[in-house]
């Protein structure tokens, strides 16, 4: 592979000092026009490229942001990720990704990586292992810009954007009860996680509201498609659930196949909901009604936050929150 050119043979190729090629490419007012052009036309024949991390050691910044998240394999956040992608390249940023798998010191490590990096900022989103904020505190404390998406760290303060988990909860069992179900299992995420706290209290008071005590038996930790497939049938014999509302639509497709194993049918004997609306809902059968999450825009609004706090210096007097509508989006799983 050909190596690229430095200032240092431009500068050799052309007799000419260093410093005035860098000034040159810098079109600074002191070198001429002749100079400047020279420069430039031989730049551009050579195909020389600045060297980023010389300009981020030199401007004290790169123009690169950081994201961490748990998994880009999940629709949600691949939708959160185009839509940080598409507000990056419209302003003149790249992105560095970093994925945790949901483990506490591989977001650690993450976090480390972005730092030595000498991102501009970072965006992140918690992993379910991770209850020890103390790696983000160490950013917030350096001054290096952070927000937080989805899944939040309320103990820290920085900017945020959320999804309205609760009403997208309040809705999906309310829809539940008006189509005839009372004993509505969610199976949620863990609960340091206030994306689950805030869905469980969603839950919660929807049956409220419709005279229906909740029960604690009935919110069970299940949030993977595999957990489902193994947990379900055992739940369905103990607990006679005529509904089940889940955490994300992948949990949701595991019930699916469980209630139609047990010899179930759905909607007429289990009504099945989940949450994010993502390639999985709409191909599974039957049609998974869930819950529209809005990754993209969700990816949109972080990323906006994110540069602006960047472009106008990172002063944390004030923060920014903001939460993303959600739309129920009812398919054959209900009734």
């Amino acid at each position: 592979m050909k190596s690229q050119i430095t200032i240092k043979d431009i500068a050799k190729a052309l007799n000419i000092s260093a410093s005035t090629v860098s000034r040159a490419l810098q079109d600074h007012p002191d070198i001429s026009k002749n100079t400047k052009e020279a420069v430039n036309k031989y730049a551009k024949e050579h195909h020389y490229k600045p060297n980023a991390i010389a300009l981020s050691l030199k401007m004290k910044r790169t123009n690169i942001i950081g994201v961490i998240m748990p998994e880009m394999v999940h629709h949600f956040f691949s939708s959160v990720l185009a839509g940080i992608e598409d507000t990056c390249n419209m302003r003149g940023y790249s992105v560095i990704v970093c994925q945790t798998a949901e483990n506490y010191d591989k977001e650690v490590k993450c976090v480390n990586t972005l730092q030595s990096a000498r991102v501009s900022g970072i965006l992140a989103s918690l992993s379910k292992g991770t209850s020890d904020y103390s790696h983000y505190k160490e950013l917030v404390d350096d001054g290096t810009p952070l927000v937080f998406f989805d899944r939040i760290c309320p103990e820290l303060k920085t900017d945020r954007v959320v999804t309205d988990d609760y009403t997208g909860a309040y809705k999906a069992v309310q829809h539940l009860i008006n189509t005839g179900s009372k004993r509505i299992v969610f199976l949620c995420a863990p609960t340091t996680l206030e994306i689950s706290k805030n869905r469980i209290s969603g839950y919660m008071d929807a049956l409220r509201a419709h005279n229906i005590t909740p029960d604690e038996n009935f919110i069970i930790e299940c949030d993977t498609r595999e957990r489902a497939i193994e947990m379900v049938p055992g739940i369905i014999d103990d607990l006679q659930p005529d509904a089940f509302f889940a955490i994300n639509d992948k949990t949701a497709s595991g019930v699916l196949y469980a209630v139609k194993r047990k010899g179930l049918n759905v909607p007429t004997d289990i009504q099945v909901c989940g949450f994010g609306d993502g390639t999985v809902a709409a191909v599974s059968d039957p049609s998974l009604t869930t819950v529209e999450q809005n990754g993209y825009a969700m990816g949109v609004e972080a990323c906006k936050m994110l540069l602006n706090r960047i472009e106008d210096g990172n002063d944390m007097k004030e923060v920014s929150h903001s939460v993303i509508r959600t739309n129920l989006i009812k398919r054959e799983s209900t009734r």
